[in-house]
């Protein structure tokens, strides 16, 4: 097997990022005045930000909305952000077992790292403005051997990829919804992660 090398999506599986984007997207109907309902919108956080941006915006203005939310992002969304209880856990967890760690995200990479270094979280990779089947590519590139994420499209990019998919429902998507997506693992939350770390490894053997 190759070295450990695990892959994390980053929005509801390490940090909880709804009260930041919420905060952004309330500051993107004060500067355009279309309404959104910021709740609703984190409420499904996962697929790319020009997804949700087209729930509200026409779609003449989708790419103008995406740019001006990618301004404002860095001043609303990176304080209110925190940490998910179990990440900074389960990344010890991974180098005490001399593994890698990635960051896999539909986040664009410059705004996934500033979640990063405000946080203190340190990885050794970082890929951002990928979903689903994209993220495959990053994981194969790096050298990937699971990948964790809260979402269906993770599981989507870990079975591309040819890596066991680790679901941990903190997101949007429900236990039986990561299972079906084919999750090999499903974790209520993070803080299982280091105890099933070794359970893990195994599965990847097992590939």
């Amino acid at each position: 097997m190759p070295a450990l090398t695990v892959g994390f999506d980053l929005d509801m599986t390490l940090v909880d990022s709804r009260p930041g984007i919420a905060a952004a997207y309330r500051a993107l109907t004060a500067k355009t005045g279309v309404p959104i309902d910021a709740e609703l919108a984190v409420s499904r956080l996962g697929p790319p930000l020009r997804t949700e941006i087209a729930h509200w915006f026409p779609p003449e203005q989708v790419e103008s909305a995406v740019l001006v939310y990618r301004e404002l992002y860095p001043a609303y969304a990176i304080t209110p952000t925190l940490l998910l209880p179990g990440a900074r856990e389960s990344i010890e967890a991974i180098r005490a077992r001399g593994g890698r760690v990635l960051v896999v995200t539909s986040k664009i990479g410059r705004l996934a790292r500033l979640h990063l270094d405000h946080l203190g979280l340190e990885v050794d990779e970082l890929a951002g403005d990928l979903f689903a089947e994209q993220k495959a590519t990053a994981l194969r590139e790096h050298g990937a051997t699971h990948y964790v994420g809260d979402h269906v499209a993770d599981m989507v990019a870990a079975a591309a990829a040819g890596v066991p998919g680790i679901g941990v429902a903190t997101g949007p998507c429900s236990r039986d919804e990561l299972r079906s997506a084919g999750a090999e693992v499903v974790l209520d939350r993070l803080t299982e992660f280091p105890a099933a770390l070794d359970g893990m490894i195994q599965l990847a053997l097992e590939q």
